[in-house]
């Protein structure tokens, strides 16, 4: 039986709103690592009352509570992801994609970061998409 997103959110100690709901319902079905822009074109239509301040706000409440990842592959584009395993991500230096990919884990040489550490992994490749190729 699959949980609702309202059980969800409060499972992780975050009282579900309308807007919170509706923002991780977003990102949870568009695997496409969107923006705070794009998740505020696409749902101003169904929840007028939306500002950027409050999904910029979201996804700073989600992120406390370990449920969505900030991936930022460009220094200025800041993207989201509801999949909060370990894996890559592939970005399209044409089109602009980005796309996941399966990772096992990162092996580092011994004693690389002896001492260190480690809060988070990140692993991202740039390129063209077999699409732009």
């Amino acid at each position: 039986m699959e949980i609702s997103t309202s059980d969800y959110l409060k499972e992780h100690g975050i009282k579900p709103s309308l807007q919170r709901i509706k923002i991780y319902e977003y990102l949870s079905k568009n695997k496409n690592h969107p923006t705070v822009e794009k998740i505020y074109n696409d749902l101003i239509k169904e929840i007028p009352t939306l500002s950027k301040t409050t999904i910029y706000n979201t996804f700073s409440l989600f992120m406390k509570n370990d449920i969505v990842t900030m991936i930022t592959i460009e220094e200025n584009e800041t993207r989201y992801d509801a999949d909060i395993k370990f894996h890559g991500h592939f970005k399209c230096t044409d089109c602009g994609g980005v796309y996941d990919f399966e990772v096992e884990d990162i092996k580092l040489k011994d004693g690389t970061l002896k001492g260190f550490q480690i809060d988070e992994k990140h692993l991202y490749f740039k390129g063209k998409c077999k699409n732009c190729l």
